[in-house]
């Protein structure tokens, strides 16, 4: 990581957000490179602010790479998750994750061009529990001068409402998918064509994909003529109409739909789109593995988008030895 980025510019954008001074026992308060560090080492191993506060203790390599000594007294958790409350706050996570993706595309690891497009659900252990209630609305009405809801063609729906709980995080909502109700938040990628991730959305588990492949591709700044790639969950007109709107080529793979099966053409687009992109099915099955990582750690959306911004930053630092490796294994050749 030493030989990979500049860590002082990376301090530099840390203390545009966060620059502390001294505590009120006077000694000099821990810097935000140092809190950045431990961040990172706790998303690559998967642990807690606690467990990561053990480790660095514990560990030279650990203490090494943070920039302590065995003289140095190491933060606690609780200036960890400080740390992590301000900078959230103050939307610095997002502004890390461009400075470092940009230092990345100079090295010729991250690709500009070209996107893969896919949402994954991060579980939130704070659902609701215990007995649920229902309760009956009136979803359509048809006719004005009508009396009763046999007259007036309503379609009446039982609608789940969740009793109040403490514990529960009320950002987070429930979803079907697969045939199992899950309960958090969801993560709308745009990757490059190798997997990296140039792109982060988080929103509440219910909201559809579909409506999101303009807002992540906008955000990843692919370059004008670039493919970008998407299973069939994202084919519409308004995102086939965006991608030709601003001259990115149509990969979103085609859906069939009642009385209209697939041309052997859209058959024959769909294979090879999908040959690429799996790509990022295994980033996320890359984050899932090695970082513990599909559970939502913290309370509510923003701080969920937080966790979701560090895991793709620590996914693609943790690749980047290996891109660096490769091309210049192929320069050689």
């Amino acid at each position: 990581m030493n030989l990979l980025l500049d860590w002082a510019a990376i301090n530099k954008e840390i203390r545009k957000h966060y620059n502390k001074g001294f505590s009120v026992a006077g000694r000099p308060s821990y810097s935000g490179l140092l809190l950045f560090k431990m961040s990172l080492l706790q998303t690559w191993y998967g642990l807690s602010d606690y467990e990561v506060e053990e480790k660095v203790n514990d560990s030279l390599s650990f203490m090494k790479f943070v920039g302590l000594t065995l003289e140095d007294a190491v933060p606690d958790n609780s200036v960890l998750s400080r740390f992590r409350t301000e900078m959230t706050q103050k939307g610095a996570y997002e502004k890390l994750m461009g400075l470092i993706n940009g230092q990345l595309e100079k090295e010729c690891i991250l690709l500009k061009k070209g996107a893969i497009v896919d949402a994954s659900i991060t579980d939130s252990p704070r659902k609701p529990r215990g007995k649920k209630e229902y309760e009956v609305v009136e979803d359509r009405k048809e006719g004005a001068e009508a009396t009763g809801p046999e007259e007036q063609g309503v379609t009446v729906k039982a609608v789940l409402v969740e009793k109040t709980q403490s514990h529960v995080d009320t950002e987070g909502a429930w979803v079907k998918k697969a045939g199992k109700l899950r309960f958090g938040y969801k993560k709308h990628v745009a990757t490059d064509d190798q997997g990296l991730i140039r792109a982060v959305i988080t929103t509440a588990a219910n909201e559809s994909d579909i409506v999101h492949l303009e807002d992540v591709v906008t955000k990843a700044g692919v370059e004008k003529g670039s493919r970008v790639r998407a299973d069939k969950g994202y084919c519409s007109d308004s995102n086939r109409n965006y991608l030709k709107k601003n001259k990115l080529k149509d990969g979103i793979m085609y859906k069939a739909v009642r009385n209209k099966p697939l041309t052997a053409h859209q058959i024959k687009f769909n294979k090879i789109v999908g040959q690429t992109r799996f790509k990022v099915e295994r980033t996320f099955g890359g984050i899932s593995r090695w970082f513990k990582a599909g559970i939502a750690r913290y309370v509510g959306k923003d701080k969920t988008h937080t966790q979701h911004l560090m895991e793709a930053i620590a996914y693609n630092l943790y690749r980047s030895p290996g891109i660096v490796l490769s091309n210049a294994n192929l320069s050689a050749k």
